[in-house]
């Protein structure tokens, strides 16, 4: 079995406005707040409404993001998140498969 290297990935998408909509409200309520703070013991946190596709990894991308979400990554102030399958499932979105939400946390 041999490795298959991508040299390019896109990673734009879009989300129809009512999936967007869904995805939105059920990554803003409380009981999925109150898990990310559990899970990453802060006070608090805050959707920021940034939304990314990871992609493979890559020299260029050693994170598996979109460089422009890489200092989200380094930052004490940032959670990534992966988005909960059920999550995209409830809100009709199949493609892309995966995403990631930005959160600030709030202390």
């Amino acid at each position: 079995m041999s490795l298959k290297i991508v040299q390019n990935f896109d990673s734009r998408f879009s989300l129809e406005p009512n999936a967007k909509k869904t995805l939105f409200q059920l990554l803003k309520s409380d009981r999925f707040l109150e898990q990310i703070c559990q899970q990453c013991c802060c006070n608090g946190a805050e959707f920021t409404e940034q939304l990314f596709q990871p992609i493979p990894y890559s020299i260029e991308t050693p994170k598996g993001m979109p460089k422009e979400f890489e200092k989200y990554h380094e930052s004490d102030s940032y959670l990534l998140v992966n988005v909960p399958p059920p999550f995209m499932f409830e809100a009709k979105i199949f493609k892309p498969s995966r995403l990631c939400a930005v959160y600030r946390k709030i202390d």
